[in-house]
């Protein structure tokens, strides 16, 4: 008999998940979906790769779980090939392609949507933006990244990127860091909700009226950018919704033994106060 449940390891600081809504509204969209055919997720979060790699050793050895949701990929991920060695049938969340080889696969693309971002940014007159990263060591990361910066090049805006970790600390630090500039950036970009609301605190601290003076764009829309104030223009993706769409693949998985490739909804530009037309 199999475990009937299903692995998440999380590689990031417990504190986040109370902070951050991404993580619970995805792990809410695969729990509706694994307890319809009576399979449950077991969440272990963890500090850091090593943890999470030791983990799965641990899993496999007891059989513990049927398989594996992984997120967050990097550059030549290690986890993938313990995973392949442990035999524990895998569903990556996100990456940079849009086929892995071995494992089934729910992709986001995140380089149109961050043309769609810049694109919306520049069509409001805005010729330097600032873009505030989550983690460069992340595939998405990265991908968004070269995405930025090819698009400014691209409609002859000036791009800039600042890195952070998704907390709010972080957040306050990049925000200060654009918009002391000496070419100060009339739009900020920000990879989650938590720092672009720092950033919104910062731009207060500096004097300076969003979005008078600097327009403000969060990714990953959340009750955090309809409540700021003034609220947070952001690119909404329904993440509960692909948290379904990945247990669908779990048990796609379980039931035919075959790997398959969805693409999640791309995210949507939602408009609200916080960007408007470049300031004179």
């Amino acid at each position: 008999m199999g475990a009937d449940a299903i692995g998440l390891v999380l590689a990031r600081p417990a504190r986040m998940l109370g902070l951050e809504p991404f993580f619970m509204e995805l792990i809410g969209g695969i729990e509706e979906t694994l307890s319809s055919d009576d399979r449950s997720l077991l969440l272990h979060v963890v500090p850091d790769h090593d943890a999470e790699i030791a983990a799965y050793r641990r899993w496999g050895r007891g059989r513990l779980v049927d398989a594996v949701v992984l997120v967050n990929l990097v550059t030549a991920d290690p986890r993938l090939a313990v995973l392949a060695e442990l035999a524990i049938p895998t569903v990556v969340v996100g990456g940079p392609e849009r086929a892995l080889p071995g494992v089934a696969h729910v992709w986001i693309d995140n380089g149109q949507a961050m043309r769609d971002a810049v694109g919306y940014l520049v069509d409001l007159g805005h010729a330097t933006i600032g873009r505030v990263s989550g983690p460069a060591a992340l595939a998405h990361t990265r991908s968004r990244t070269e995405a930025f910066l090819a698009e400014c090049a691209g409609r002859g805006a000036h791009g800039v990127v600042v890195e952070g970790d998704y907390g709010e600390e972080s957040g306050t630090r990049a925000t200060r860091a654009l918009l002391g500039r000496n070419d100060l950036p009339s739009a900020l970009v920000f990879d989650n909700d938590v720092m672009a609301a720092a950033g919104l605190g910062v731009a207060d601290e500096l004097g300076l009226t969003v979005p008078d003076d600097v327009s403000l764009l969060a990714w990953d829309d959340s009750h955090l950018c309809r409540l700021a104030h003034p609220p947070l223009s952001a690119m909404a993706l329904d993440v509960h919704a692909m948290g379904v769409q990945v247990a669908g693949a779990v048990l796609d998985l379980l039931a035919t033994g075959r790997p398959t490739t969805s693409t999640a909804p791309l995210p949507r530009l939602v408009a609200r106060g916080s960007t408007a037309r470049r300031p004179r």
